[in-house]
């Protein structure tokens, strides 16, 4: 089945002949491609909003299918009940082979996997389809035409990137003519012709690529620099053909200035409760709403709303949007207001591979309109930073790290300081001190540094008031850089309560919240605080925030270990002990998550599990007693006296 091109469909190398009813190939094509069984009245409201009998419609066209592609056995239409589905068993079907592939990376395929998926393009998804009075349809077709453009562009880009220059001009030149304001695909076809000495096509190119952006009112001096440096790389002699007042300068990617973040767009959501291209609804208001709360983190460039709702409005899709813009991730995503629920559909894809690396559905009783916008607002953009912060650091691992930006070091020291040992918390040490040598106005650096130093005095790695100081040192190199940074004021709020200024550092932490109601390191932080010495409800309401915020993190346990001291304090023990278990349990665990079992597990009543625990504690560091678990918190002297009986009990003394 070819969806790749004009509707085509083939049995042992013979065409198929097809009904020339449009509607008949539209259900034909969404069929092929669901994934899952779709209800009669879905495929009714998607195809016929005017004949009277529209099921009698879809029975017409399903049994023009079964005619045209049936043979003797099962009928390949698959009806059960009111649900529709083709069974592809043994078929082949372009769409989706690119689909499946672009799932698991498209980058990653070799060479010729790469070739034979981008030689499967032979034309628009659907091509010359059109539905006028389809509305629905048109919409999903003109979703999938983007999504299988992105893969084609991918594609090429990666064929362009890995042939040979001699062969690499006809991916470039294809992949031009899908992505004609990607910059990248310019810069790569001007390295094409300098190698080639194909100088005359290149000035050709860069004075009409020149024309065509500078019309769509975008930014072509990049593309002469390009051309410059490609000359200058193969050694031709460079002829400035602009005036010197006019001679472009280098500029920064995504205009983020020398230093690197990971860049990402929202694109406007789609209101698919309003009228066709109604603007200024919810749909607005909530990708207005996560575009300034992650311009708020501050660890990544933000593409602003303007740039993304006007290429929205010239009809570009999100993935082209990112291309164009330059950005590694592109956001978008729909909205849908059905009586009293608001249903949310959001999709991060990682522009270059076009690949999907987050996705998700929120539903919502919609009774107060702002209130759940916001709710879901933070849900989006604390886990949109934490997958990206996720992907960042995967990926710089796998650098060697004599090539990291610093960026990238900060990325591989996060990877290390989340391992949560004294070896791995070193080697943080070290990539974080390279991210500040190599860029001296990242503040996340100097923050992650600042953790770095209170795991060495809290877990008793070193000198703990050397290291306290040091904490304190760094968190405010970390505000001198940026003090509008939730992490700089986190670090510094978490410096302060070492020191024993337990209401500064409060403050501090109540600040970083403040600036960023999405960080959950904010939320955990402050709950850690209040559950030693305190409020211990409020303790337990920011621990389960920060948990809404980010249900992944790395610092899971400690969540959840906060939680169970703020139980603690309540007499609540078996609540707390549960909790404590669950801290316990995750990978990265230590000796006081292992010692707060231990405690709330006694204080229930568990005594042979709290033993199990008190020893793991012991396992992970020799000699471990009381008067470790309290030299590492600051409770409050009925806390300690209640722990310390827990310890009592299972001779953790």
């Amino acid at each position: 089945m070819q969806l790749l091109g004009p509707l085509t469909l083939w049995r042992d190398d013979t065409p198929v002949a097809l009904p020339a009813s449009r509607k008949l190939r539209a259900l034909f094509a969404h069929l092929a491609l669901a994934t899952r069984p779709l209800g009669r009245g879905q495929l009714c409201a998607l195809l016929w909003d005017g004949p009277a009998d529209p099921r009698g419609e879809l029975r017409w066209c399903l049994s023009r299918i079964r005619a045209a592609i049936d043979t003797p056995g099962p009928s390949r239409v698959r009806t059960d009940g009111d649900t529709v589905a083709l069974d592809l068993d043994g078929c082949r079907v372009d769409a989706l082979e690119v689909t499946q592939a672009a799932s698991t990376g498209l980058e990653s395929l070799p060479l010729e996997r790469q070739q034979s998926l981008a030689d499967l393009f032979r034309g628009e998804f659907l091509e010359g389809l059109v539905l006028d009075d389809s509305p629905q349809f048109e919409q999903w077709l003109g979703a999938q035409r983007r999504r299988l453009r992105a893969c084609h562009a991918t594609l090429l880009e990666q064929l362009a990137t890995r042939l040979p220059a001699a062969e690499a001009t006809v991916p470039l030149e294809r992949w031009l003519e899908l992505s004609p304001f990607d910059r990248r695909v310019h810069e790569r076809l001007l390295q094409a012709l300098a190698l080639s000495g194909r100088l005359r096509d290149g000035e050709e190119h860069v004075a009409t690529a020149t024309a065509l952006f500078e019309a769509e009112g975008l930014d072509a001096a990049p593309l002469r620099e390009a051309w410059r440096a490609a000359r200058a790389q193969t050694g031709h002699r460079q002829v400035t053909t602009t005036p010197a007042a006019q001679a472009p300068t280098a500029s920064a990617d995504n205009g983020a200035g020398a230093a690197r973040r990971a860049s990402i767009v929202v694109m406007p959501f789609a209101d698919e409760s309003a009228q066709p291209h109604a603007r200024g609804g919810p749909a607005d208001a909530l990708a207005y709403d996560v575009t300034t709360r992650l311009a708020k983190l501050r660890s990544m460039f933000v593409v602003a709303q303007g740039s993304a709702f006007a290429l929205h409005e010239r009809r570009i899709g999100p993935e082209e949007a990112g291309r164009m813009l330059n950005v590694d991730y592109v956001l978008s995503g729909a909205i849908r207001v059905g009586g009293q629920r608001l249903r949310v559909t959001i999709e991060l894809v990682e522009t270059r591979t076009s690949r999907v690396v987050w996705s998700e559905i929120l539903q919502h009783a919609f009774d107060e309109a702002f209130i759940v916008l916001d709710e879901i607002g933070n849900r989006i953009v604390a886990s949109i930073a934490s997958e990206i912060e996720t992907l960042e650091r995967n990926r710089a691992i796998l650098r060697p790290p004599s090539s990291l930006d610093a960026w990238e070091s900060h990325h591989r020291g996060l990877w290390h300081m989340y391992r949560f040992t004294r070896e791995d918390n070193a080697r943080a040490q070290h990539f974080f001190d390279a991210a500040v040598r190599l860029d001296p106005t990242f503040s996340r650096a100097y923050a992650g540094l600042s953790f770095t130093h209170f795991q060495n005095a809290f877990q008793a790695w070193g000198d703990r008031k050397r290291e306290i100081e040091r904490a304190y040192a760094t968190a405010g190199q970390a505000l001198m850089v940026d003090d509008r940074d939730p992490a700089a004021h986190w670090s510094m709020g978490r410096a302060l309560w070492l020191r024993g200024s337990s209401e500064q550092g409060v403050a501090e932490l109540e600040r970083a919240v403040e600036l960023s109601p999405n960080f959950a390191l904010g939320h955990y932080s402050l709950a850690f605080v209040q559950s030693q010495s305190g409020d211990p409800d409020a303790a337990i309401a920011m621990a389960d925030c920060s948990r809404r915020l980010s249900p992944f993190d790395p610092l899971l346990f400690a969540m959840l270990g906060s939680r169970a001291m703020a139980l603690t304090r309540l007499g609540r023990f078996e609540e707390a002990s549960t909790c404590a278990v669950q801290a316990a349990a995750r990978p990265n665990a230590h000796q006081h998550i292992f010692a707060i079992a231990a405690c709330t597990l006694a204080l229930a009543g568990a005594l042979d599990a709290a033993r199990e625990h008190a020893a793991t504690a012991r396992c992970l560091l020799p000699g471990y007693g009381f008067a470790d678990f309290l030299e590492a918190f600051r409770f409050d002297a009925e806390a300690a006296a209640l722990f310390g009986e827990g310890a009592r009990r299972v001779g953790l003394t």
